[in-house]
């Protein structure tokens, strides 16, 4: 058994103030026995293309890498560290880093598909205005699972997450800022749709939701279970969710609808043409 913690953080504008809460919400997780926590997208920055400049680090030396780190360490868990803005040279990213209870980065996630949505009556979004999107998939092992990255809008593409799954992925985690245009759209149907697609548990862990904010997140953080059940979910504010990973339960699973070894290769395929990134050190 794997016990997570998805931390759904009330984000400001002060990125200090952001980190200490952070903070101080991981060792409550951790201190129920949590050793597997994820913080949301953008979990130290408000979010927007406006923003992402005046945010963004350099990794691994900038100040939100190094609470990241010192963070996995103290309490000796696996963190994956939501998202925030990464600075490479003259290119930004929305960047996931994750760090084992030894304080070794493991890997290193840069958000795929950038969010470049235009709703009629609900939302704009052009964060290829801003942002360049990564290139690799990202899986780490955690104890006996394998776990699967993305960030927010990876998870609208079905392709990375049968890719990764056939790469071994039990569980799929995916911090994400869903509005609130497409949070009561898509943010539960994703999580589960993923989650039956590939026999893995799955979740999506938002920030709170703040209704005075430029951008207001959809929050209901949530897990989903192999079969698609919504195991776990709080509502928009601040909280976290806590969800047991069983091995058990997904053999049980997979041996009972065993469509891993019912697909037809020889009439489709998904095919993988980027490098799967196992291990990604900073």
């Amino acid at each position: 058994m794997l016990k997570f913690a998805g931390i759904q953080l009330k984000v400001c504008a002060d990125k200090e103030t952001n980190l200490r809460r952070a903070g101080e919400k991981i060792a409550e997780a951790a201190s129920k026995g949590a050793k597997l926590i994820s913080l949301p997208e953008c979990f130290n920055s408000p979010y927007g293309a406006q923003f992402f400049a005046d945010y963004a680090e350099p990794i691994p030396d900038g100040p939100t890498t190094v609470f990241l780190k010192e963070q996995a360490t103290k309490h000796g868990i696996y963190l994956i560290g939501g998202s925030h803005p990464e600075r490479d040279g003259d290119k930004l990213y929305n960047t996931c880093v994750i760090f084992g209870p030894d304080g070794e980065a493991i890997a290193k996630h840069r958000k795929v598909h950038l969010a470049d949505v235009n709703i009629p009556g609900g939302i704009l979004l052009q964060e290829s205005s801003a942002l360049t999107p990564g290139d690799t998939f990202t899986i780490f092992n955690c104890g006996e699972f394998k776990i699967g990255v993305g960030v927010c809008y990876d998870i609208r593409f079905p392709e990375p997450a049968h890719l990764m799954k056939m790469r071994g992925a039990d569980v799929l985690i995916y911090p994400g800022a869903f509005n609130m245009t497409t949070g009561p759209l898509y943010f539960d149907l994703l999580t589960r749709a993923r989650a039956t697609d590939n026999q893995a548990y799955c979740a999506s862990v938002s920030p709170a939701r703040d209704v005075d904010a430029s951008y207001v997140a959809w929050g209901c953080t949530l897990v989903a279970g192999p079969s698609g059940i919504i195991m776990d979910q709080i509502g928009p504010d601040e909280g976290t969710v806590y969800t047991e990973f069983s091995m058990e339960e997904l053999k049980v699973i997979r041996a009972g609808v065993p469509i891993w070894k019912q697909k037809r290769p020889d009439i489709y395929s998904v095919r993988e043409t980027a490098k799967l990134t196992w291990n990604m050190p900073l």
